[in-house]
């Protein structure tokens, strides 16, 4: 088997349930705050989205080195031996779909990074016996089933986001569902956990 990487240990992020909880409910909270402030901004912005090359472009270049960064350290065990290969296939493909895959590469992209994020979430509340911390993994495998959705059938965000934006009530309630939510999240880091 190959060796572990230096300073290697079962835990890849080293981040506690509270740095999480925070980090994932400031995020909420401010995407969905801004969506309950700007709707006609965010109704733009939720459009154009899905096809736009900028938003591409900024996240799979975020997916790619979060890959790299994270493939080039963890533990592969009897794959060590292909790190290298990984390395540059990573970097290939990354270039490769911006080339050749442009159709909803944003949203292929963003369901990388949801299923990349998932993981300290889940790792941050392992072993940990409060009730409470049931709200982090809800939304880490929330962010799982969308990110497998987004990256196999990107139109159906492109269909979901339609559907939100067609009533106003639907995108206020959405949005501040996600904005208790992030309270929610906050409250338990900084009270709880």
């Amino acid at each position: 088997m190959g060796e572990a990487p230096q300073g290697h240990n079962d835990m890849i992020y080293h981040l506690t349930l509270q740095t999480t909880g925070l980090a994932a409910g400031l995020l909420l909270i401010l995407s969905h705050l801004f969506a309950l402030i700007r709707p006609e901004q965010t109704v733009e912005w939720a459009k154009a989205f899905p096809r736009s090359r900028g938003a591409a472009t900024v996240l799979i270049a975020v997916a790619a080195v979060w890959s790299f960064l994270l493939v080039r350290s963890i533990d592969l065990g009897e794959f060590s031996s292909l790190r290298n290969i990984m390395l540059v296939a990573i970097v290939a493909g990354a270039v490769l779909s911006w080339i050749y895959v442009p159709e909803f590469l944003a949203v292929r992209a963003l369901g990388m990074l949801l299923l990349l994020a998932a993981e300290p979430l889940l790792e941050s509340a392992v072993l940990r016996h409060e009730l409470s911390r049931l709200l982090l993994v809800v939304l880490a495998y929330a962010w799982v089933i969308a990110g497998l959705f987004y990256v196999g059938m990107p139109y159906l965000l492109r269909d979901a986001i339609q559907w939100v934006i067609s009533d106003r009530n639907r995108l206020k309630f959405g949005a501040l569902a996600g904005t208790v939510y992030g309270l929610a999240l906050v409250g338990c880091a900084l009270f709880i956990w």
